[in-house]
């Protein structure tokens, strides 16, 4: 299994995940100089002509810590788009993805031909979000050049398979780059995934807990406090099967034991945002690893953490 170059050279094998309103550049930046991929989607720069900006300021941003840090640069960042067709930004963000030679474009809810063309006309590369094994098929045959596969237990949008059922699939077809996301939140868990046969782990929900997230103090509190059992996985919300923080669900006058099923048709992205913003505002997100996340951190100091539990796992299984 080899990566392409730009995934290669990473303090440690991480892609922070892009999360909707919580990634921004203060959360991109800090990602990318402490030597992980950094990510935000593009749909959280509102109006659409933020996005430019943004791109703007990352750019310039990663380019003075190289500038100034010549020893360890600044790990590249990725841009999440979204391929639903009710985004009626899509061609818009595109054009500016190309303008600024994006290095990575993360896709989900949906795969296309001409965006992989477009991507790999500037040179980029492209990872595709994937539930379950057909559609990383699907994926592969339509130009991505990686998968992340999402696992039970993932933030947001997350799938139902055991990720080891999934890397399992998986790899037994696909010899490029594969992401696993799922419940990592610890050094540990990102070995662990490269065992069983993921290049890269992916974490989201850890990084709302960081002084630099585009969070509520409240929301990054209640990362602290909670734990796997205070997830619920539910449809209600934006008509895709997500996970959830039980506590927001309480407070937003909801029983999380009794949830309605939801529908297709209240998922709309885009300039009008969700149909339901309840579901990005009030109920908060959150995968199944944040056990372990006991304090808010500064993105380098648990960049900083993770290092430490990776290199004293390795040590601990190659000892054995």
């Amino acid at each position: 299994m080899s990566l392409p170059p730009i995934l290669q050279g990473l303090r440690i094998p991480v892609i922070a995940s892009p999360m909707f309103i919580v990634s921004t550049p203060k959360l991109v930046i800090a990602q990318c100089t402490s030597g992980i991929v950094g990510s935000f989607p593009a749909l959280n720069a509102r109006p659409a002509e933020l996005l430019d900006e943004w791109m703007h300021e990352i750019t310039e941003a990663l380019a003075a810590w190289d500038r100034e840090h010549p020893e360890r640069p600044a790990a590249p960042y990725a841009v999440n788009q979204i391929v639903h067709r009710s985004n009626d930004r899509f061609e818009h963000d595109m054009q500016v993805c190309a303008k600024w030679k994006v290095p990575i474009v993360i896709t989900s809810l949906g795969a296309r031909v001409e965006l992989n063309e477009a991507v790999h006309s500037w040179g980029g590369v492209t990872l595709h979000d994937v539930i379950d094994d057909r559609f990383a098929r699907k994926a592969i045959e339509k130009g991505a050049d990686g998968v992340i596969a999402v696992a039970a237990g993932a933030g947001g949008h997350a799938g139902r398979w055991s990720p080891f059922a999934l890397l399992q699939e998986i790899r037994q077809w696909f010899h490029g780059p594969l992401i696993l996301s799922g419940a990592i939140a610890n050094g540990g868990a990102v070995l662990a995934a490269q065992a069983a046969g993921a290049d890269l782990g992916y974490i989201g929900s850890p990084f709302i807990a960081t002084e630099e997230a585009n969070a509520p103090e409240a929301y990054k509190q209640a990362i602290v406090d909670s734990g796997a059992a205070d997830i619920v996985y539910s449809d209600l919300f934006t008509g895709v099967h997500g996970n959830y923080l039980r506590s927001s669900i309480v407070s937003a006058g909801l029983d999380p034991d009794n949830l309605e099923a939801g529908s297709l048709d209240t998922m709309k992205f885009g300039s009008g945002g969700s149909s339901k913003s309840k579901a990005w505002k009030d109920i908060w997100g959150s995968g199944q690893g944040i056990g372990v996340i006991d304090r808010v951190h500064t993105v380098a100091s648990y960049v900083d953490l993770l290092a430490e539990q990776y290199a004293a796992a390795k040590a601990r299984v190659c000892a054995n």
